[in-house]
């Protein structure tokens, strides 16, 4: 079965989307859409495939399968929940909505419709990171207790909707919440804006129950581009450098660093998100993982304003 796969947003990394999607086997790339009418079309020209400027014609045909978000985040939202209404499968890029009330409501859409809805944490597919998750649950370093990530970069080219707790962080926030299941029990996070309108560094603290801890180090300031995870566990420790896919595992008694063949993250990503609906099986990545970063960046952006910790059981209760 080949899936119709429609890429809504043509900016830069909607380009990736575009350019994987004709690369897959099982699917064909239908069309892509831009209000930029230029854009679309240089686009489309490219994959030779059909573009378009209107959201809604695309939408309401019933031969797509599959529609990937890449628009600004305030329009995530709209986007997604008439695609789920009109019975797609729909990628959203990070962050997921602009709100958690918005979030909350694709999640209930795509339960609703029986749609497959995931949320785009291409970091969750570097192999680096897989490589990390499996060595923890073989219980290579014990118990994990910290984690430190820094993702730093000079300031991106376009400047989005929103921060760089939103654009950024968030990556290493879904794999924080991922290295530790259970909610935090408080935030504490400081930002501020040198250069641009929305917060371009911020220090978050995210505390969990046991004495477990994380930092997160971001910024749009850094004149190199860095992205690394150092996960501390009782028994060693794991370093992961996003970037080059390399990772390092030291205990007492040895340094390893295994060799993992170099894969393009978002290339596993949409083929393990088709994998998903041929099978009818759940998204590595679902709506809920997506509401529960938001959910913590949210947090640390209001510890932030208030120069107070959050606790984070009472932050939910308020949504």
């Amino acid at each position: 079965m080949v899936l119709n796969a429609v890429v809504i947003g043509t900016g830069l990394w909607g380009k990736n989307h575009a350019r994987v999607y004709a690369s897959l086997n099982n699917v064909n790339l239908y069309g892509v859409v831009d209000q930029d009418e230029t854009r679309a079309k240089e686009i489309g020209k490219f994959y030779q495939t059909t573009y378009y400027t209107n959201v809604d014609e695309i939408l309401q045909n019933p031969e797509i399968d599959i529609i990937s978000i890449c628009t600004p985040t305030e329009t995530h939202a709209d986007i997604a929940t008439m695609a789920l209404k009109m019975g797609k499968n729909v990628l959203v890029e990070k962050p997921m909505t602009n709100t958690l009330v918005e979030a909350k409501t694709l999640i209930h859409l795509a339960k609703e419709n029986k749609d497959k809805l995931t949320v785009d944490f291409v970091e969750r597919f570097n192999p680096a990171v897989q490589e990390a998750l499996k060595h923890i649950k073989q219980g290579t370093i014990g118990d994990v207790i910290l984690a430190n990530t820094r993702r730093v970069s000079r300031r991106p080219l376009r400047i989005g909707d929103v921060g760089v707790v939103k654009d950024l962080a968030i990556h290493d926030i879904d794999i924080i919440a991922h290295l530790f299941p259970n909610s935090p029990e408080t935030i504490y996070a400081t930002c501020g804006s040198i250069v641009h309108k929305f917060e371009d560094y911020a220090n978050i603290n995210i505390r969990y129950k046991g004495n477990r801890n994380a930092f997160i180090e971001t910024n749009w300031l850094t004149p190199s581009v860095k992205r690394d995870l150092t996960i501390t566990g009782t028994e060693g420790v794991i370093t992961v450098q996003y970037r080059t896919q390399q990772i390092t595992i030291e205990n007492d008694e040895q340094l390893i660093r295994p060799y993992l063949p170099t894969q393009e993250p978002l290339r596993n990503e949409l083929a393990a998100f088709v994998d998903c609906i041929l099978n009818d099986t759940e998204p590595v990545v679902t709506g809920t993982d997506g509401l529960k970063a938001l959910t913590i960046a949210e947090a640390a952006l209001e510890s932030s304003r208030t120069g107070k910790t959050v606790n984070y059981a009472d932050f939910l209760n308020r949504y």
